[in-house]
């Protein structure tokens, strides 16, 4: 690459992860945990209710909802894959309870390490923004398949931030990492968002993992092809 860069900020899903591992683990395993939280009274769960109903409120009008109709929104919201704070909150509570206690392991795919040591000791910084909780990234890398990767990364961003397919959110990472969005790479298999990426300023690469169709100009089938 003909461009200096300080940052390389990654997508998770369908990039460093493969998306099976969120559709088929992942979201299951929060479907099957949701019920019981109609019964979990901890200030996180009544804070993220609360964060619901206010969603809910200004969208459709509802109010009064009662817990059990604001955890079934909930649900219908993970089967649908609604992009929406509350939920991906949500989801970050309980994927937590489930790597702690070794139920599940965050899959990565296995050159991503090698890659993550190769641009750390050339001087590169590391982040990553997904739509995923910032505490549900932490988790997956605490706990993944090539072992705790949590040290590689020095900054994590998701929707509180701003949505993946907005300019605007990109050039508000780039100052929150105190770099212009020219010295910044963004990976991901999403074409939209490498759009918004490349219109704030940033480079971009498209990682075409198997069954992803090429969309960019810029493309690599895994981490090892990419030497900035």
């Amino acid at each position: 690459m003909d461009f200096e860069v300080e940052w390389i900020l990654t997508d998770i899903e369908g990039t460093t992860t493969d998306v099976s591992f969120v559709y088929n683990t992942l979201f299951p395993y929060f479907l099957e945990n949701l019920e019981r939280l109609e019964f979990d009274a901890s200030p996180e769960i009544d804070v993220v209710l609360k964060q619901t109903a206010d969603f809910i409120t200004a969208e459709t009008g509802e109010v009064g909802l009662s817990r059990i109709e604001l955890l079934e929104r909930l649900r219908i919201w993970a089967r649908e894959d609604r992009k929406v704070t509350p939920l991906k909150e949500l989801q970050g509570i309980v994927w937590k309870e489930g790597f702690e206690s070794g139920a599940l392991l965050g899959h990565v795919y296995p050159e991503v390490k090698e890659a993550l040591v190769r641009w750390s000791h050339k001087g590169i910084s590391i982040a990553i923004f997904s739509s995923g909780s910032v505490a549900a990234q932490k988790l997956l890398f605490k706990y993944s398949t090539s072992g705790d990767l949590s040290a590689f990364f020095k900054a994590h961003f998701d929707t509180n931030t701003g949505m993946k397919r907005d300019a605007s959110t990109y050039a508000k990472i780039a100052d929150l990492l105190r770099n212009s969005p020219s010295k910044v790479l963004f990976l991901s298999d999403i074409k939209e968002e490498l759009e918004a990426a490349s219109f704030a300023g940033m480079h971009t690469v498209q990682l075409l993992r198997p069954g992803t169709a090429k969309g960019w100009d810029y493309t690599a089938q895994d981490f090892s092809q990419i030497i900035p």
